[in-house]
């Protein structure tokens, strides 16, 4: 995952860090039952917001990790 965000081509990104030591546990209703699963986190940085792209990145690891979902958020940085 980390390989596929900080290589391609046509992607943005130079570098990424994992967290994937420790990963932190997920639980969730499902209904009649209780669902857990590993939670993975990646930060990435990146000069420029390619919407696009990230949003394909998703879609693919949603396809790849068997996903229903996967957060990939943006958050704006001020370097001091």
């Amino acid at each position: 995952m980390v390989r596929g965000a900080s290589q391609g081509a046509d992607g943005p990104v130079r570098g990424a860090t994992s967290y994937l030591r420790a990963p932190g546990q997920g639980i969730w209703d499902a209904g009649d039952s209780k669902e857990r699963d590993d939670i993975a986190v990646v930060k990435v940085m990146t000069n420029e917001l390619d919407e696009r792209y990230w949003h394909d990145f998703r879609r693919r690891l949603e396809t790849e990790l068997s996903q229903d979902a996967i957060v990939i958020r943006a958050q704006e940085i001020v370097r001091l």
